[in-house]
């Protein structure tokens, strides 16, 4: 497929939202006029998507439809997919290693130490150089481990990386994920023990991917957890709960309220779109969320 080709038809997808739309979402028909248009943004929230949830687009034609949309960023790619975002000017607002970055085998478990340092001491030279900042880390599984020693076996870990990460600028980010459902026995599951953590490593190149999704299902209180632990927090990811779709009405979270104590904060980062649309046309769940956390 060209570049040609694909554009005009992700510009045809977008334009042609209202159709999937009016046979999917439970939203009115005000609000359905509104999707149809292309998005003003605020300004107060700097949005994303996360790669993996639109991989049935080629990376050229995701960074097209995003562009269109009227953001400019792609959570969760690595070296490789870089030149691409480049070349549209796209931004990699959560970046990966070249490694497998697999969530289990983490920071927590000194088995993995020494390949884990080897990736991130050689992408964060080349983060730096593209003009990148948030490197996503993940604790890894508990496997009979308690808390406490998996945080000093992350501690010793990044100890040897953030050196390297502060003279460079880049942000190491651990991802709170839920241990309930999605990612059993991961050892970072409770926002308390990530920002335990950030205290005791005391880095400003050290925070937390807070999802919400997974926040959600794991402890609730989102939005006073967000307020307490802010200071701690780089990230965002969005997520519809139960079953990690859309983001509207048909959930029980109201992501309007959870945007606004967001900026309310001072965030300056970015939220990700991380959830698995089921739209016909899945652009139009993407649009949709964006207008959603544009608050």
């Amino acid at each position: 497929m060209s570049q040609k080709k694909s554009r005009r038809e992700i510009l045809k997808s977008i334009a042609l939202s209202a159709v999937s739309i009016s046979a999917t979402s439970n939203f009115s028909f005000a609000e359905k006029n509104i999707i149809q248009k292309k998005i003003s943004l605020k300004g107060k929230i700097n949005h994303s998507v996360s790669r993996w949830t639109f991989n049935y687009l080629s990376l050229d034609e995701l960074c097209i439809a995003v562009k269109e949309i009227g953001f400019n960023a792609i959570d969760l790619t690595g070296p490789k997919e870089w030149p691409t975002l480049q070349k549209h000017g796209v931004y990699s607002s959560m970046c990966y290693t070249s490694g497998d970055n697999n969530l289990y085998n983490g920071l927590n478990n000194p088995i993995y130490h020494q390949q884990l340092i080897k990736e991130y001491l050689e992408v964060i030279p080349v983060m730096a150089k593209a003009g990148y900042k948030n490197l996503i880390c993940f604790s890894g599984k508990r496997d009979g481990m308690d808390d406490e020693t998996g945080m000093k076996n992350c501690m010793n870990a990044l100890q040897k990386i953030l050196p390297f990460a502060e003279k460079n600028g880049v942000v190491m980010v651990m991802e709170l994920l839920n241990s309930k459902i999605d990612h059993k026995d991961y050892m970072c599951n409770h926002v308390e023990w990530g920002a335990d953590l950030c205290k005791r490593i005391g880095s400003e190149n050290f925070k937390l991917l807070f999802d919400i999704y997974h926040m959600q299902i794991q402890e609730g209180d989102i939005i006073r957890n967000i307020k307490d632990y802010h200071q701690y927090i780089a990230h965002y990811h969005t997520g519809g709960v139960p079953g990690r779709h859309e983001i509207n009405d048909t959930q029980e979270l109201y992501y309007p309220a959870v945007m606004k104590a967001i900026v309310e904060t001072g965030y300056k980062g970015y939220v990700a779109q991380e959830f698995s649309p089921t739209y016909p046309n899945k652009l139009d769940s993407l649009k949709e969320a964006i207008r959603i956390c544009d608050v």
